[in-house]
């Protein structure tokens, strides 16, 4: 859009600047009722993952093939328990002292992992609410330039970068963790699914996709 476009959009937009005071407090209502829902529903998220059982069958690092996949789909459902406890299709399996502290190692190990997507998904759309809190004018002008939406995902991919990165930093102690289990506990064998790829291929994998948003 050049400039005279520009200019023809703005004697367009003139009869709405009487009204530009009342629509830019509605907007920045609405974007203040966003924020607050965000944080309420991750407030809620993060209750729910350190209290509910932690599910085994979703936890997947990396691309998956078809083959994978299907594997995946045939295995029972495991989850662990905030008491450490390790239930296969609802089942709870024996387990001593030990076992059940490297099932709570590794059950906070995920969590914690989970907490740092949590945190960034959070930061991704509060950042993406803040950038689009503009004029109503470079609202409509950055909408119809694409501009608003370059902003924002270059805000967004600035920001957020290191804090996914996070997580490919800790797949190395994630993946001794499962092999440790995988060792101790046949039954937890199925769900120990972290190979050297996934750690290797982490970082890389993350700044590809960044970039291809």
């Amino acid at each position: 859009m050049n400039r005279k476009h520009i200019a023809v959009l703005f004697v367009a937009l003139s009869p709405l600047v009487a009204q530009a005071g009342t629509v830019r407090t509605e907007v920045a209502k609405d974007l203040d009722d966003a924020r607050q829902e965000i944080r309420t529903e991750m407030a809620k998220a993060r209750v729910e993952l350190e209290s509910e059982n932690l599910s085994l069958d979703g936890l997947h690092f990396g691309k998956e093939n078809k083959d994978q996949a299907t594997k995946r789909g045939t295995v029972p459902k495991g989850e662990i328990t905030p008491r450490g406890d390790l239930l296969i299709d609802g089942e709870a399996v024996a387990v001593d002292a030990v076992q059940r502290r490297q099932l709570l190692d590794y059950r906070a190990q995920v969590i914690g992992i989970a907490r740092t997507g949590m945190d960034a998904g959070e930061q991704a759309a509060m950042l993406a609410i803040d950038a689009t809190d503009v004029s109503l004018f470079r609202l409509i002008v950055g909408g119809l330039t694409g501009s608003l939406e370059r902003r924002v995902e270059a805000t967004v991919q600035r920001e957020i970068q290191p804090m996914v990165l996070q997580i490919c930093h800790r797949l190395p102690q994630l993946r001794d963790s499962q092999q440790a289990l995988a060792a101790s506990m046949p039954d937890f064998r199925p769900y120990a699914t972290l190979d050297s790829d996934d750690v290797e291929n982490c970082e890389r994998d993350i700044r590809k996709d960044l970039a291809a948003r």
